[in-house]
């Protein structure tokens, strides 16, 4: 019997998973490099949907510390559907590093007595020695000499873009916000895929938002919030405009959330996904 791949994805988000990297690991705290290993992990706690990096204690130029209260256990509640993928509410990058899923211990990594990020030790024979290290509790992260942002890498996932002449329109009820045939198709892996627009085939008004946000294929996000008649829709849409590599092929264009609007492909209406931003 055939077996759908995002089916085995979705059973091993159960599982507290791991997987070792080529790439020397460097992590920076007020301009000095604290963290140096050729010898680091990805891991993934269970129902985390992106990975973050562990290196042996030895590779930490900081002293380790238990951490005081504060971590707490994650919960069945705590999450986000992804119901796509698994019946079970999914931990994305904006469920703080302090909430954990696995057994271990919190320690803090202090420079000169003061605390400046967290970790934590795997109960997990398999990373017996190992700091899984809060991505966001450091100022800088370089993949050999390059730098990272938002988080590192799943070597499982990728981002492929494509043009398409299909006719698109993104509406609210009865209320065009776009039309439009000359759209990119951005394909990421276990999501949705997104449209993204030409500027000049959006309808409706677009205001400039200050909500920003980092993904790590595609860069900076800038949103963007759109005027209707009924209202104001906050940061409804969204462009890069200076993605990264991955992702140079939507510079400047506009995608909308379609988990709150209406899409309609070549005149058929699209069903609304549920994801972390419904």
């Amino acid at each position: 019997m055939g077996l759908r791949l995002r089916d085995t994805v979705g059973h091993q988000l159960r599982e507290l998973r791991y997987e070792p990297t080529a790439k020397r690991i460097r992590a920076e705290l007020n301009g000095t490099t604290v963290v140096d290993s050729d010898r680091a992990v990805l891991v993934w706690e269970p129902r985390r949907v992106v990975p973050t990096y562990a290196v042996p204690a030895e590779d930490i130029d900081a002293e380790l510390s238990p951490e005081p209260p504060g971590s707490v256990q994650a919960d069945g509640d705590v999450g986000f559907a992804l119901p796509d993928v698994t019946t079970m509410p999914v931990l994305d990058p904006r469920i703080p590093f302090s909430v954990h899923s696995a057994e271990g211990e919190p320690v803090a990594i202090r420079i000169d007595g003061a605390r400046y990020a967290l970790g934590f030790r795997p109960g997990d024979d398999e990373l017996s020695g190992y700091v899984v290290l809060d991505f966001d509790g450091f100022d800088r992260w370089l993949e050999e000499d390059d730098e990272i942002v938002g988080h590192p890498h799943d070597p499982f996932q990728r981002i492929d873009v494509r043009r398409t002449s299909r006719h698109i329109r993104v509406m609210l009820g009865d209320t065009l916000l776009a039309d439009t045939r000359r759209a990119k198709m951005l394909f990421e892996t276990l999501l949705p895929v997104r449209y993204y627009l030409p500027p000049e085939d959006v309808v409706a008004e677009l205001q400039p938002s200050a909500t920003t946000t980092y993904c790590a294929y595609k860069g900076k996000a800038a949103y963007r919030s759109a005027v209707t008649a009924g209202g104001v829709l906050h940061d409804i849409a969204w462009r890069y405009d200076e993605p990264l590599v991955d992702a140079s092929e939507v510079r400047g264009l506009v995608a909308f959330f379609d988990e709150r609007l209406d899409l309609v492909v070549d005149g058929v209406a699209r069903p609304r996904p549920e994801t972390p931003w419904s």
